[in-house]
């Protein structure tokens, strides 16, 4: 009976899988507000009444793939992160770990913050530019009618928390270049702060503050990338995005 059940989680869980990749392949062509369970349904041969036992509505069928793009994007940056040899722990994983495509890491004590900042703002863009339905359907527009749950918080944060352990690693071994220029939160801002101190303990509030805008900035540069703002400038961004990586990471005190 154990193994019964066993092959039916399989199949069930193949399933799931063959469902969010028709579904992955309608944001292609109809975009997400017209993402059909029933169309889906179709695709796969299905009673529209079976497919809601897996997915009680649309909304969601879209958390689950918003929940998966996101960690996607977390997973790519956070293996950057390692294969750069971080020298904390990432996404769960050890100072040590091995990089995840079973590559050398470089020899313990020779972090380099820059390096691994560089290596992860790579690894986002790269990601976006690989998958641009995944990347439109977590950072383009809202869809409308769609509130999405607690559930996509937590997924969503992998990049900026990566963002926040660099910080904070290299602010613990005195790495981070004092920012005597960077004006202190206050009134509102000061509280919203707040909430990232216990994130990065011992970071300084305008260090972090700076943080959330280089995060809003990355992510700007990208859209304006993928959605075509940069036709007639700076297009391809390769350069401009390597030069601009680099000047926010100085803006936080990452050298």
């Amino acid at each position: 009976m154990n193994a019964g059940r066993t092959a039916r989680e399989r199949a069930r869980a193949e399933l799931t899988d063959e469902i969010k990749a028709v579904a992955r392949r309608q944001l292609a062509t109809v975009g997400a507000e017209g993402l059909s369970l029933r169309a889906v349904s179709r695709e796969l041969g299905m009673v529209s009444s079976a497919l809601y036992r897996y997915f009680p509505s649309r909304d969601d069928l879209l958390t689950v793939l918003i929940i998966d793009a996101y960690d996607a994007l977390g997973e790519a940056a956070e293996a950057a992160a390692i294969k750069s040899g971080a020298s904390f722990a990432v996404g769960g994983a050890t100072p040590d770990a091995e990089p995840p495509d079973g590559g050398l890491a470089p020899p313990p004590g020779s972090w380099d913050p820059l390096q691994t900042w560089v290596a992860v703002f790579s690894a986002v863009r790269d990601w976006a530019r690989s998958n641009p339905q995944q990347y439109a359907l977590i950072y383009g527009s809202p869809v409308l009618g769609y509130q999405a749950p607690q559930t996509t918080v937590q997924p969503a944060i992998r990049v900026p928390i990566l963002m926040l352990g660099i910080l904070q690693q290299a602010h613990a071994e005195g790495r981070l270049a004092p920012l005597d220029d960077a004006p202190e939160p206050d009134g509102v801002l000061a509280g919203q702060v707040a909430v990232l101190v216990g994130l990065a303990p011992g970071v300084p509030p305008s260090v972090l503050l700076r943080m959330v805008i280089v995060w809003t900035q990355l992510f700007g540069m990208i859209n304006f990338e993928l959605f075509g703002q940069l036709v007639g400038s700076m297009d391809p961004a390769d350069e401009f995005f390597a030069s601009a990586t680099r000047q926010m990471a100085a803006f936080v005190g990452v050298s």
